[in-house]
């Protein structure tokens, strides 16, 4: 990253190398959850370097995870323009969810489905497009959308994204008020992950106990999937 800063840098080599600097204090920032100022400092090189994708990624991930969402959009949008990929759409979507931009998300999920993206990121924009469709009780089309994606398939060893599915549609089908198909899809959430998201607190409210494992001797290594 900072030898493309130092290329697209136009300006004497004592601000070049402030620049560079700046950009390893942005760095750090993000890497340590100082969100506010890894984006104080990103912009910073951003606008002195507004070419550099790597840069534009950067301050738009510490935008998006200080809730700045339209600062989030500018930036994760340039990063899709210089690059072409995909990965930071459904986060482009999300911040027009926040601010209620439905028609927005859509124009930006077919966009994603339009640029090959991965599987993981594909689900990832299935869900946040499954999410603004529930914000407006449009529940049948987002649990349709869902379920045509895998949501709910029975599973013995689940990826993350599976995972992910099946959290997202069991909320979608609590907030359409089907209880009982909540219940089931929180319960493999457990299952899978125990300390995924908040899938335990929201199967008590629902009136069921955790569920638990039943225990075998395994036979492949314990997965090693990180679930925020």
């Amino acid at each position: 990253m900072a030898a493309n800063v130092r290329k697209a840098f136009i300006g004497s080599a004592y601000m070049r190398e402030k620049t560079v600097a700046t950009l390893a204090k942005a760095a750090e920032a993000y890497d340590r959850k100082r969100y506010e100022e890894a984006l104080r400092l990103g912009r910073t090189v951003a606008d002195l370097t507004p070419g550099v994708a790597a840069v534009r990624e950067l301050t738009g991930l510490a935008a998006y995870r200080g809730e700045r969402w339209n600062m989030a959009k500018i930036h994760l949008r340039a990063h899709f323009t210089l690059t072409g990929s995909p990965e930071h759409l459904p986060l482009v979507m999300d911040c027009d969810r926040a601010h209620r931009r439905y028609r927005a998300v859509e124009r930006t999920f077919e966009e994603l489905t339009e640029s090959e993206p991965t599987a993981d990121v594909l689900t990832e924009g299935r869900i946040v497009m499954a999410g603004a469709l529930a914000d407006q009780r449009q529940f049948h089309q987002a649990i349709d959308l869902l379920v045509r994606a895998g949501g709910t398939k029975q599973l013995r060893n689940p990826s993350y994204r599976h995972v992910r599915l099946w959290y997202a549609l069991a909320d979608i089908f609590d907030r359409a008020g089907d209880a009982g198909s909540a219940r089931e899809l929180f319960a493999r959430v457990v299952l899978a992950e125990p300390d995924a998201y908040d899938a335990q607190a929201r199967l008590l409210e629902l009136g069921l106990d955790a569920p638990r494992k039943t225990r075998r001797r395994r036979t492949t290594p314990v997965s090693k999937k990180r679930v925020d």
